[in-house]
């Protein structure tokens, strides 16, 4: 079946996979996007035929031309999940479909060819099918799958390419953070901005990504964990951190978080936030929401917690905001209890030891 919704993938075995022995004492600390399984998801494309050629091979270095159009003009896209060991160890997916929604609308704004859903969906799961012994059965150990897609088409004129690669790869991490959950320090950015209105800004593709690396080691250089970026029009509103949303609860018990105006990448995990405190009966607001007001807002006491949220660390306190002119201390500099408690509620539904009442996970095997 050729340039469907869905696909018949070809199984090539890795023909020297890692030893049972060699697997289990890298899954025992595998730390994070280090360690990666036998496998991976190759499918491509061709402009008249659609998708095709489907295989689960063994994982390998990609031949690439020269010439190859995702090297001059960087059309490439990503996108980044869990698969979790069940408690009869079976594997699940937080909210999948969500994230294969996004590569589509990433695709879109890169003028690239949209992977159909389920042809995304049978990719994930036809990979943890070859290589489900990866899957950590450590309570903090998860498997990151990582699709992403690239022009392929050898040619050097300035247009949308004609053929693309469509690929999964999957690592085993573990816990995020070592030793628990601790409120990171932030540095905001004055000097760049990470994207601007009419730009890629809601794309997950990784120029947003390289941009962001300058500011980030300047964040680094003034001790600090993570970047905050500030609008590219005034350099005045609060947009998202190098790799994550940001949140903010206040005295009256409301969450605010910045709205999705094209600049911000629409997080799953910050969507799925926004769900589980309205559920938890609390008031949402999509606000822009100043660096001044920040500042004042936590010197005053109105602002009580703020956190950050992505796939990776999935809600990370924030403790100490820091600029070129200072810092600032957020309540105490702990984490506190909304944030953890809202961490806590989504974790448990990810790893299948809370309700799931929005039907988010789904069972792969």
């Amino acid at each position: 079946m050729n340039g469907g919704e869905t696909l018949d993938f070809e199984i090539r075995p890795n023909p020297a996979p890692v030893s049972a022995a060699e697997r289990s004492a890298l899954l025992t600390n595998p730390g994070f996007g280090r360690i990666f399984t036998d496998h991976m998801v190759t499918v491509r494309y061709a402009e008249g035929k659609g998708w095709y050629d489907a295989r689960v091979e063994a994982r390998a270095p990609i031949p690439m031309d020269p010439a190859t159009a995702v090297l001059h003009y960087a059309q490439e896209i990503f996108e980044g999940l869990k698969a979790y060991r069940a408690a009869d160890g079976g594997v699940t997916l937080f909210r999948p479909d969500a994230n294969a929604d996004r590569f589509q609308q990433s695709a879109a704004r890169m003028a690239m060819a949209p992977v159909p859903q389920q042809l995304f969906l049978d990719a994930l799961s036809e990979l943890i099918r070859v290589d489900r012994d990866w899957v950590p059965s450590d309570p903090e150990g998860s498997l990151y799958l990582r699709p992403f897609q690239y022009a392929s088409e050898v040619f050097l004129g300035v247009k949308p390419s004609s053929e693309y690669l469509f690929l999964v790869i999957a690592s085993p991490v573990g816990s995020y953070f070592k030793g628990g959950v601790k409120p990171v320090s932030v540095w905001v950015s004055r000097d760049y901005t990470r994207a601007a209105p009419g730009g890629t800004g809601a794309a997950k593709c990784g120029g947003n990504y390289a941009a962001s690396l300058v500011a980030q080691a300047e964040a680094i250089e003034h001790g600090c964990d993570q970047v905050v970026f500030l609008d590219a029009v005034e350099q005045h509103y609060v947009d998202e951190l190098g790799g994550m949303n940001v949140f903010y609860v206040f005295d009256d018990g409301s969450l605010l978080t910045p709205p999705l105006t094209g600049t911000i990448l629409p997080g799953i995990t910050r969507e799925s936030v926004l769900r589980l405190a309205a559920d938890q009966g609390m008031t949402v607001r999509e606000e822009p929401y100043s660096y001044e007001q920040w500042q004042a807002d936590a010197r005053s006491g109105r602002l009580r917690e703020a956190f950050a949220c992505g796939t990776a660390a999935v809600i990370t306190p924030i403790g100490v905001v820091r600029d070129r002119d200072g810092e600032f201390t957020i309540a105490d500099g702990t984490a506190g209890k909304v944030t953890m408690d809202l961490r806590e509620s989504l974790v448990g539904i990810q790893r299948g030891t809370a309700a799931d009442p929005h039907g988010w996970v789904h069972r792969v095997l």
